[in-house]
């Protein structure tokens, strides 16, 4: 409340005060005829009486928590003002505003108004700054109250008495908007309210449901959502879709992925089918990712969730096949039958396709799955649609599903090695081609030696101007017989629309690799011990030696460690690394050497850890 308006209330109850203080005087002055023990408690109730005005006055303006949710549910606009006012003056740094202020237990007074169905309350709320896309905090009785330091039945109560009587005080909302209470309620007033103030309608509580999923059919409330739920959809979507025009998928991936173009091109262009409408509507996306260990299968279903569902964490659901070796295990996948333990807690895969249907789902190692649990999986992919333990069904056509696995990763990888070597033969020979025998002055022009340079860098790169593509023999002859051996079954490998190949990196591939884990440790030893780390153009080329085909990018962290941080860290236990140095990594005859400058020295000093 502003001064001017709390010196008004003051005046108002002091002159009250006083004109008490004279009636009290005269009263006693008729009652005493020496007047002096009169006057004298007159003026003792006097200033007593001054004191309890003075002490309503300030708790008039003093936040209180009770009354100012109970005018919420009540619709006292009035008391909602003079509460908000006063939560605002108190200028508590880092918290909501006035009117966002949260209840001990969680809610939010806008939630309050829209559950209770008080229109005028919550347009006042937004009018006074209150944020319409706040989620809710309250996660049930016993998990509130044991956060706020109370007894479940007194959160329950509270919870009835300042928010809302109606509502199953035990259940958790988490996540709730105004607009999620606002459906409940039934209130298209207050929906109303909160859409125009910017509220929006595709919000998703804890469990992944909209407000569209709580109102009642028909009502004019879940009308009013359906029409700006359309609105904010296609606008998403046209959003989306420039998105896409401007920054596409593979751009997107490259930047995350090292190598495996075919690969990133297989995924994009079926994802691209999907989202512009070319795709069978009638069964979810399928990938099985196949390559050695290490190689990128698990970094591109993440990247390809992060890129479709805008970095939400629900959207994205890793399983590791590992754990579900046994028959019993699909109970775990699913939910257990009713009547069984656990069966209220449903199952993993279930619990996250109903809060988030349209997620990307990684089976990691799904070779390792009992062949019950492939089952599962195939009424997965075949229909779009799953049932629970609980007999629960939950649609997922839009859903992406990505398998990996190790089968063949051998014959891949040694397959994938001699397309390299064919790649670099082909680079080769077009490198001998670009610089022909010289004619009879021996003269060889600047373009030709530029065009031989360009082939020198393919070969060692690998073949990268060179799309490496796995054949159809190879996948026929070689690839399918092993998964149909292992898999047992045509109907499972048929309803996978994309079986993509990860090849081994080539050595530019390698030598990248190795500059970003080098990168990575420059960057902790900067962070952590104030070391500066740097490195010459060899040591690149003798770390990528310790390349593992059947470990891929792992074999290179490990190479990295062993033979880098191990010499670092032996350094720095013998004092030699102090804080604020530089150290060069050097290679020589296949070993790497360390060279550290000192503060306030200009050159490096090779460092010999065995005379440290």
């Amino acid at each position: 409340m502003s001064g001017a308006r709390v010196v008004t209330s003051y005046l108002r109850s002091m002159r009250r005060t006083a004109r008490l203080a004279a009636v009290l005087a005269r009263r006693a002055g008729a009652g005493d005829a020496g007047g002096g023990a009169g006057w004298t408690r007159a003026v003792r109730t006097a200033a007593g009486a001054a004191t309890i005005s003075l002490a309503l006055v300030a708790a008039d303006h003093i936040y209180n928590e009770k009354r100012f949710f109970k005018a919420v549910r009540l619709g006292n606009l009035q008391e909602i003002r003079r509460q908000v006012e006063a939560a605002s003056s108190e200028g508590r740094k880092g918290r909501e505003g006035g009117a966002d202020r949260r209840h001990s237990l969680g809610w939010t007074a806008l939630m309050a108004a829209a559950a209770n169905d008080q229109p005028a309350a919550v347009a006042e709320l937004l009018r006074l700054g209150a944020r319409p896309d706040l989620q809710e905090q309250y996660a049930g009785a016993s998990t509130a109250a044991a956060a706020a330091g109370l007894h479940p039945l007194e959160a329950m109560q509270r919870r009835e008495e300042e928010f809302c009587g109606g509502m199953n005080a035990r259940a958790s909302f988490l996540g709730w908007t105004a607009l999620h209470y606002a459906a409940l309620a039934d209130s298209p007033g207050a929906a109303r309210a909160l859409l125009q103030a910017g509220a929006d309608p595709t919000a998703r509580d804890h469990a992944g449901r909209r407000a569209l999923h709580y109102a009642r059919d028909p009502s004019p409330a879940r009308d009013l959502i359906v029409q700006h739920t359309l609105r904010w959809e296609q606008a998403a979507a046209a959003a989306a879709a420039e998105e896409r025009r401007r920054f596409p998928l593979e751009q997107r991936l490259k930047q995350y992925i090292v190598g495996q173009t075919a690969a990133i091109e297989a995924v994009a262009a079926a994802v691209r089918r999907k989202e512009n409408g070319w795709a069978d509507e009638d069964h979810p996306l399928v990938f099985l990712f196949l390559g050695s260990s290490g190689i990128g299968k698990t970094e591109l279903a993440k990247q390809l969730a992060r890129y479709m569902h805008r970095e939400d964490p629900a959207a994205f659901i890793r399983l590791d096949m590992s754990e579900y070796q046994e028959k019993h295990e699909v109970a775990k996948l699913i939910g257990a039958p009713p009547g069984y333990v656990g069966h209220e807690e449903g199952g993993q895969l279930t619990r996250a396709l109903a809060r988030r249907a349209d997620a990307v789902v990684l089976f990691d190692e799904v070779d390792k799955a009992h062949p019950d649990v492939l089952t599962v999986l195939l009424q997965l992919f075949d229909e779009g649609r799953l049932t629970d333990g609980k007999g629960k069904l939950i649609e997922c056509k839009n859903a992406v599903f990505v398998m990996t696995s190790n089968l063949a990763a051998d014959e891949i990888a040694q397959y994938g090695l001699q397309l390299r070597r064919e790649a670099e033969a082909r680079a080769a020979a077009r490198a001998a081609s670009a610089a022909p025998a010289a004619s009879d002055n021996h003269v060889i022009t600047d373009a030709q030696t530029a065009a031989a340079g360009g082939a020198a860098e393919g070969m060692e790169g690998g073949g990268e101007s060179e799309s490496l593509e796995v054949s159809r023999h190879f996948k026929d002859s070689v690839v399918r017989p092993i998964l149909k051996r292992h898999f047992g079954r045509d109907e499972f490998l048929g309803r996978i629309n994309e079986i993509v190949y990860f090849l081994p990196f080539s050595r530019q591939e390698l030598l990248t690799l190795v500059q970003l884990e080098l990168s990575r440790w420059a960057e902790q030893a900067r962070a952590r011990h104030s070391v500066e780390l740097r490195w010459e153009g060899g040591v690149l080329g003798a770390l990528a030696d310790g390349y593992d085909v059947h470990y891929g990018a792992r074999s290179i962290k490990h190479e990295v460690e062993r033979r880098v941080v191990n010499q670092l860290a032996l350094a720095a236990e013998r004092g030699g690394l102090p804080r604020g140095c530089a150290v060069l990594l050097g290679a020589a005859a296949g070993r790497l050497t360390l060279a550290v400058r000192r503060p306030h020295q200009t050159d490096f000093q090779p460092l010999d850890l065995a005379a440290l």
